[in-house]
């Protein structure tokens, strides 16, 4: 492998990665994109580094949200099994489809605007579904209705994410916060970004053996980010996140729309 350091990569890195420590959110949400639009680079090919670099970077925050006793388990279990055979099966597609076929590479980039307005809509209305579930939803569900939709939540985000990198994180949080409203915010984060991991492990390494992965792209990206997270982090008490997270919202639309359209 011939590795070139290439400056604009890295600091694309650090800017998604100090959004990631500021917010919570935006990896595959804006790293995919930007590397579609900006970069150029082929969207089989932005998917599938984003995945492994997704699944670098939360291995990081899942060590640290199980050392404060903030994962809820049978959560994150519930989920991949749901996602993981999901991510399976739409790995068998896209390699059925063709990973270089143009008609692939079209689909993805639809499936990868729906999941940027989808994730903008989890931003923005977040508050209001919450307080909705808290209102309705946690009364009306016994604990194997909510495991059922919990395994079939994994499964939407499985698929989403096997396609486009994207829907771990906000779609994940946002939906689970829907099916359990009365337990603490926290250990729902911790139970999606320990889900997260596996996920975008296995959906990474499908899309490695596909072919899809730039290694040389992936350590650019690594350079710039884990320190953006770092430092994000560290600041994350001091911005104003509503802010933050509409003007992301916002960015994501209008990325979406770009891509839907395209």
């Amino acid at each position: 492998m011939d590795f070139t350091f290439t400056p604009a990569l890295s600091l694309s890195g650090l800017m998604v990665g100090l959004l990631v420590g500021l917010t919570g959110v935006g990896g595959g949400s804006l790293m995919t994109p930007i590397l579609v639009l900006l970069f150029g680079f082929k969207p089989a090919t932005a998917v599938g580094t984003d995945l492994l670099y997704a699944a670098i970077t939360k291995s990081g925050g899942s060590w640290v949200h199980h050392r404060h006793g903030h994962i809820d388990w049978r959560i994150t279990r519930r989920m991949a099994l749901g996602s993981v055979p999901a991510a399976a099966i739409s790995l068998w597609i896209i390699a059925s489809l063709g990973i270089d076929n143009h008609s692939t590479a079209h689909l993805i980039t639809s499936a990868l605007g729906v999941a940027l307005v989808l994730t903008a809509g989890s931003l923005l209305f977040r508050q209001r579904l919450l307080a909705f579930a808290q209102r309705h939803i946690g009364q009306s569900l016994n604990e194997r209705q909510t495991a059922r939709l919990t395994i079939l939540v994994g499964a939407i985000v499985g698929t989403l994410v096997a396609w486009t990198s994207v829907g771990a994180g906000a779609l994940g949080v946002t939906a689970l916060l829907f099916l359990y409203p009365r337990l603490p915010t926290i250990r729902i984060v911790g139970a999606d970004i320990a889900h997260a991991v596996p996920l975008t492990l296995v959906a990474g390494i499908g899309h490695w053996y596909l072919g899809s992965v730039d290694l040389p792209l992936l350590l650019n990206l690594l350079i710039g980010s884990l320190p953006g997270i770092a430092l994000g982090s560290h600041f994350a008490a001091r911005v104003p996140e509503r802010g933050l997270r509409s003007l992301l919202a916002a960015v994501l639309l209008l990325v979406g729309g770009k891509l839907i359209l395209a």
